[in-house]
């Protein structure tokens, strides 16, 4: 089968095209703030050990997004998505009040 010079252009730029909206789209991640509204309400926090404990009772010392369920970075990284926050970076050693202890 010959390819003409056309089609050749065509899928080459339509891959380019993925290649480049794929890393953008994933460059967008972000990491999630404290600030963010729904961080906020879930008493998100970077630094687990600042977690208000009267606002947020069932914290127990030693909690971190690492040892949470949602979390989907890995066990040495110091970020990684979380499933509660949309796939958004959060602190490996940080906790939110859906926090649930892996199995």
């Amino acid at each position: 089968m010959k390819t003409s010079r056309r089609s050749f252009l065509i899928v080459t730029t339509g891959l380019a095209s993925s290649l480049v909206l794929g890393h953008h789209a994933s460059a967008d991640v972000g990491q999630v703030s404290e600030t963010d509204a729904n961080a906020q309400a879930l008493g998100y926090k970077t630094d687990a050990t600042k977690v208000d404990k009267a606002r947020f009772p069932k914290y127990q010392a030693g909690q971190t997004c690492a040892s949470c369920q949602f979390f989907q970075g890995k066990p040495d990284e110091a970020l990684g998505p979380c499933q509660i926050f949309a796939g958004k970076l959060v602190d490996a050693k940080g906790w939110c009040s859906s926090y649930v202890k892996k199995a």
